[in-house]
């Protein structure tokens, strides 16, 4: 899920820890890793690490912000669009994409509920998580609207349910989630039209 660098270009510091946490946090979480483990695996001196990155904090913000453009718009958003030719079958072409990412080694869970679980939803990490779904949310009931369906608010809540579940069971272990969730998400098409 990580952009190659085409421009043969060495990454800066600041391009290494980032890259360097968001393979660390996808994984492990943030509470798991360390600015330390960040700082070695970088790379960098602790100084430099500072220097773009005042605070554990900053650096978690950056990594759910690279989060939502790599996989809220690169992979769920962008992928399923060119899937589907009409608002509906990209909605459920969603799916599709989940379970191609299920049955990948990139699979790695979805960063802004570990996030908001870990941190809760009054610390400033978990309502960023929380900002970052509900623009997840936004892109469903966008498509929910250009479909005609009622209530795409209410809609995109019901189908992030799914997506979030769907989730929750690959990283169980069931591979097949995300064509389960296929099959419910039509069924909530129908109940919404």
């Amino acid at each position: 899920m990580q952009a190659p660098d085409t421009t043969g270009a060495t990454p800066t510091a600041r391009e290494r820890i980032l890259a360097t946490s968001y393979r660390l946090f996808a994984r492990r979480g943030v509470l798991g890793v360390g600015v330390d483990e960040v700082i070695e695996r970088s790379h960098v001196a602790k100084a430099t690490f500072y220097k773009h990155f005042p605070s554990k904090n900053d650096l978690v913000l950056a990594f759910l912000d690279r989060r939502e453009r790599e996989w809220t718009i690169g992979l769920v958003e962008a992928e399923s669009q060119k899937r589907g030719e009409t608002p509906e079958e990209q909605l459920l072409a969603i799916f599709d994409v989940f379970d191609e990412w299920f049955r990948s080694d990139d699979f790695d869970g979805i960063a802004f509920i570990t996030v908001l679980l870990e941190m809760g939803r009054s610390h400033p990490l978990g309502q960023a998580s929380i900002q970052h779904l509900a623009n997840l949310r936004a892109i469903v009931a966008g498509r929910a609207a250009e479909a005609g369906l009622r209530d795409p608010e209410g809609f995109a809540r019901s189908w992030q349910i799914l997506m979030k579940g769907s989730i929750i069971a690959a990283l169980e272990g069931d591979v097949d989630a995300a064509r389960r969730a296929r099959a419910m998400a039509a069924d909530l098409i129908e109940r919404y039209r």
